[in-house]
């Protein structure tokens, strides 16, 4: 089963205060990866410390596993959490560190040694155990806190924002090796973050999470491809919005550009969210000339990024920012060329 949240909200404060968490519903399933995802103050963070049992919630039902959690502290739960942090302590060594949820749980010492070796050779640091925290790089530093939370063997392992403190070659390196352990051992993970793109490569499944309630969730490409809503689409990633009108026939038309949706739209008022690598940079138009089924666009803006240029257009539609692989292209500000879309990375979304 994993994790069942139901109907789970949470208010800091008196039956007047605000739902920081406002009655949500979702399911981790066992031996699987699923991201908290969303903006500061949305309320991912008070979810993850209420599958921990560290907050208690307001309302409603949380289940570990099929067994009903939601009244139990932190130590009945078999639920172990990486925080931000690390929390490692100084004055004690890597092993101390590994092993010390052991040892307060009274399990002798010599099978405690044992666990915490094999918990350090899992995440690659054994012959590490005499180092003190402070003598380790940030990433095994991370190590440490991840070895310490698996030596537990719990049925729930949980992240707090894990690589936030790592450079970004780090955060890449310690992200695939998270989804490997995970994968290998067959561990159940919710993982918080606001960083998309980590979210979209090491999830089964995405919640996205808007003031408290959750706005869409989905796997990783569900989420990036297909978003309900203009929130959800701004958020994963990049996407301009268009106002367009949803036709008769199941198509959308944006000014000269005609697109028909992956889903059916009700006839009226129609959004669409484009993300800036959808669009496909034609030919160079002149003179007032125009292409059927593509938008007219001048370059005002390009920027060279090495495997990949970014161009901002003006069209009739407003300002159009586009990521074209062109990058041998020989882009000029102020020529005219031909926009279009072909249909992926284009969302109609709620209006």
């Amino acid at each position: 089963m994993g994790i069942q949240f139901k109907q789970v909200s949470k208010r800091y404060g008196g039956a007047n205060s605000p739902l920081v968490v406002q009655g949500i519903d979702f399911v981790v399933p066992k031996g699987s990866l699923t991201t908290i995802l969303g903006p500061s103050g949305c309320g991912k963070t008070t979810t993850l410390r209420m599958i921990a049992g560290l907050e208690a919630p307001s309302g409603g039902q949380i289940l570990i596993d099929g067994v009903d959690v939601t009244h139990l502290g932190p130590s009945e739960r078999n639920v172990s959490m990486v925080f931000q942090s690390y929390a490692l302590f100084p004055h004690m060594n890597v092993i101390g560190n590994v092993r010390y949820g052991l040892d307060v749980s009274g399990v002798h010492k010599a099978e405690a040694q044992e666990r915490a070796q094999k918990s350090l050779a899992l995440v690659g640091l054994a012959g590490y155990e005499e180092r003190l925290p402070s003598e380790l790089s940030g990433g095994q530093q991370q190590r440490v806190a991840l070895a310490r939370a698996l030596v537990l063997e719990p049925s729930v392992l949980l992240f707090d924002e894990p690589l936030s403190n790592l450079d970004a070659r780090l955060r890449r390196s310690m992200r695939d090796e998270i989804r490997h352990l995970q994968q290998r051992l067959g561990l159940t993970v919710a993982y918080v973050t606001h960083d998309q793109s980590e979210a979209l490569a090491v999830s089964d499944q995405i919640i996205v999470m808007e003031a408290g309630r959750i706005a869409q969730a989905g796997t990783p490409q569900d989420l990036y491809e297909r978003p309900t809503s203009a929130f959800v689409a701004g958020f994963m990633g990049e996407a301009v919005l268009f106002d367009g009108q949803s036709l008769h026939d199941g198509s959308v038309q944006l000014g000269p550009l005609r697109l028909v949706p992956r889903h059916a739209v009700t006839p009226g008022a129609a959004r669409a969210a484009v993300r800036p690598e959808a669009w496909v940079v034609g030919r160079e138009l002149s003179g007032g000339e125009s292409l059927p089924g593509s938008l007219s666009a001048e370059l005002k803006q390009w920027s060279y990024l090495g495997s990949f240029v970014e161009l901002t257009f003006d069209t009739e539609l407003g300002q159009v920012f586009v990521v074209s692989p062109e990058v041998e292209r020989d882009w000029r500000i102020g020529q005219v060329l031909a926009l279009s879309l072909p249909g992926r990375g284009v969302s109609v979304v709620a209006v």
